[in-house]
Protein backbone atom coordinates (compact mmCIF):
# COMPACT_ATOMS: atom_id res chain seq x y z
CA UNK A 1 0.00 0.00 0.00
CA UNK A 2 3.34 2.63 -0.40
CA UNK A 3 2.23 5.95 -1.42
CA UNK A 4 -2.02 5.21 0.14
CA UNK A 5 -3.04 7.20 3.21
CA UNK A 6 -4.37 5.14 5.69
CA UNK A 7 -7.29 6.11 7.58
CA UNK A 8 -5.93 5.48 11.41
CA UNK A 9 -9.38 4.00 12.34
CA UNK A 10 -9.35 1.38 9.72
CA UNK A 11 -10.17 -2.27 10.55
CA UNK A 12 -6.80 -4.38 10.55
CA UNK A 13 -7.32 -7.85 9.37
CA UNK A 14 -4.31 -10.56 9.89
CA UNK A 15 -4.33 -13.11 6.89
CA UNK A 16 -2.80 -16.46 6.62
CA UNK A 17 -0.91 -17.49 3.52
CA UNK A 18 -1.11 -21.15 3.07
CA UNK A 19 -4.29 -22.73 3.03
CA UNK A 20 -5.89 -19.15 2.86
CA UNK A 21 -4.77 -17.09 0.26
CA UNK A 22 -3.34 -19.60 -1.83
CA UNK A 23 -4.33 -23.43 -1.75
CA UNK A 24 -2.10 -25.52 1.02
CA UNK A 25 1.49 -26.93 -0.63
CA UNK A 26 3.66 -25.74 1.97
CA UNK A 27 6.57 -25.69 1.25
CA UNK A 28 5.65 -24.81 -2.35
CA UNK A 29 3.51 -22.06 -3.07
CA UNK A 30 -0.03 -23.66 -4.62
CA UNK A 31 -2.31 -21.67 -6.90
CA UNK A 32 -4.45 -18.61 -5.47
CA UNK A 33 -7.80 -19.80 -3.98
CA UNK A 34 -10.73 -18.44 -5.78
CA UNK A 35 -11.43 -14.36 -5.12
CA UNK A 36 -8.61 -14.20 -2.46
CA UNK A 37 -6.91 -11.80 -3.90
CA UNK A 38 -9.89 -9.75 -5.49
CA UNK A 39 -11.16 -9.87 -1.99
CA UNK A 40 -8.25 -8.80 -0.46
CA UNK A 41 -7.41 -5.88 -3.04
CA UNK A 42 -11.11 -4.59 -2.56
CA UNK A 43 -10.47 -4.55 1.18
CA UNK A 44 -7.65 -1.99 0.83
CA UNK A 45 -9.35 0.18 -1.55
CA UNK A 46 -12.09 0.36 0.86
CA UNK A 47 -8.85 1.41 3.78
CA UNK A 48 -8.35 -1.66 6.13
CA UNK A 49 -4.96 -2.27 6.60
CA UNK A 50 -3.89 -5.94 5.60
CA UNK A 51 -1.00 -8.16 7.68
CA UNK A 52 0.21 -11.08 6.27
CA UNK A 53 0.23 -13.45 9.19
CA UNK A 54 2.09 -16.75 8.14
CA UNK A 55 4.33 -19.80 9.92
CA UNK A 56 6.66 -18.58 6.53
CA UNK A 57 10.25 -17.26 7.29
CA UNK A 58 13.05 -16.57 5.99
CA UNK A 59 13.20 -17.19 2.54
CA UNK A 60 10.11 -19.65 2.32
CA UNK A 61 8.15 -16.04 3.80
CA UNK A 62 9.95 -13.85 0.85
CA UNK A 63 8.52 -16.05 -1.04
CA UNK A 64 5.15 -15.58 -0.13
CA UNK A 65 4.99 -12.12 -0.19
CA UNK A 66 6.61 -11.78 -3.88
CA UNK A 67 3.26 -14.11 -4.59
CA UNK A 68 1.23 -11.55 -3.38
CA UNK A 69 3.28 -8.68 -4.87
CA UNK A 70 2.73 -10.26 -8.46
CA UNK A 71 -0.45 -10.50 -7.84
CA UNK A 72 -0.81 -6.97 -7.09
CA UNK A 73 -1.13 -7.16 -2.95
CA UNK A 74 1.28 -5.49 -0.97
CA UNK A 75 1.17 -5.64 3.04
CA UNK A 76 0.72 -3.11 5.40
CA UNK A 77 2.82 -5.36 7.72
CA UNK A 78 4.35 -9.10 7.26
CA UNK A 79 4.48 -10.96 10.55
CA UNK A 80 4.02 -7.79 12.53
CA UNK A 81 1.61 -5.69 14.03
CA UNK A 82 2.88 -2.50 12.61
CA UNK A 83 5.51 -1.82 9.86
CA UNK A 84 7.86 -0.61 12.48
CA UNK A 85 7.73 -3.23 14.32
CA UNK A 86 11.26 -4.57 15.73
CA UNK A 87 10.88 -8.35 17.06
CA UNK A 88 12.86 -8.47 20.74
CA UNK A 89 11.40 -10.60 23.59
CA UNK A 90 9.75 -7.36 25.09
CA UNK A 91 7.00 -7.65 22.00
CA UNK A 92 4.52 -10.21 21.87
CA UNK A 93 4.51 -12.44 19.19
CA UNK A 94 0.63 -12.23 18.96
CA UNK A 95 -0.47 -10.09 16.22
CA UNK A 96 -2.83 -6.83 17.18
CA UNK A 97 -5.73 -7.16 14.47
CA UNK A 98 -9.43 -6.54 14.87
CA UNK A 99 -10.23 -9.65 12.51
CA UNK A 100 -8.10 -13.04 11.64
CA UNK A 101 -8.64 -14.82 8.59
CA UNK A 102 -7.01 -18.29 8.70
CA UNK A 103 -7.91 -21.79 7.34
CA UNK A 104 -7.52 -23.30 10.67
CA UNK A 105 -10.55 -21.14 12.21
CA UNK A 106 -13.06 -23.26 13.96
CA UNK A 107 -15.79 -24.51 10.87
CA UNK A 108 -12.98 -23.78 8.58
CA UNK A 109 -12.17 -21.08 5.74
CA UNK A 110 -15.73 -19.20 4.52
CA UNK A 111 -15.31 -18.83 0.99
CA UNK A 112 -13.56 -15.78 -0.40
CA UNK A 113 -17.24 -13.98 -1.13
CA UNK A 114 -18.40 -14.33 2.02
CA UNK A 115 -15.82 -13.30 3.90
CA UNK A 116 -16.05 -10.01 1.90
CA UNK A 117 -19.78 -10.01 1.96
CA UNK A 118 -19.21 -9.73 6.09
CA UNK A 119 -16.60 -7.39 6.21
CA UNK A 120 -18.70 -5.07 4.12
CA UNK A 121 -21.83 -5.94 4.61
CA UNK A 122 -22.20 -5.80 0.73
CA UNK A 123 -22.38 -7.94 -2.14
CA UNK A 124 -19.45 -9.82 -2.95
CA UNK A 125 -16.32 -8.05 -5.25
CA UNK A 126 -16.25 -7.74 -8.64
CA UNK A 127 -13.86 -10.32 -9.96
CA UNK A 128 -10.17 -8.46 -10.79
CA UNK A 129 -8.21 -9.56 -13.90
CA UNK A 130 -4.87 -9.09 -14.48
CA UNK A 131 -4.27 -12.10 -16.56
CA UNK A 132 -5.07 -12.16 -20.39
CA UNK A 133 -6.91 -15.36 -21.21
CA UNK A 134 -6.10 -17.73 -23.82
CA UNK A 135 -9.03 -16.50 -26.06
CA UNK A 136 -8.94 -12.71 -25.44
CA UNK A 137 -7.63 -12.61 -28.96
CA UNK A 138 -11.04 -13.24 -29.56
CA UNK A 139 -12.65 -10.15 -28.03
CA UNK A 140 -13.60 -6.59 -29.24
CA UNK A 141 -12.46 -3.73 -27.70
Amino acid sequence: MKGNIIPKNSLIIAVDFDGTIVEDDYPGIGPAKIFAFDTLLELQKKGFRLILWTYRFGKRLEEAVEFCKKNGLEFYAVNKSYPEEKFDNSVSRKINADVFIDDRNIGGLLGWGEIYQQLLKTEKPKEHKNKKGFFDFLKKN
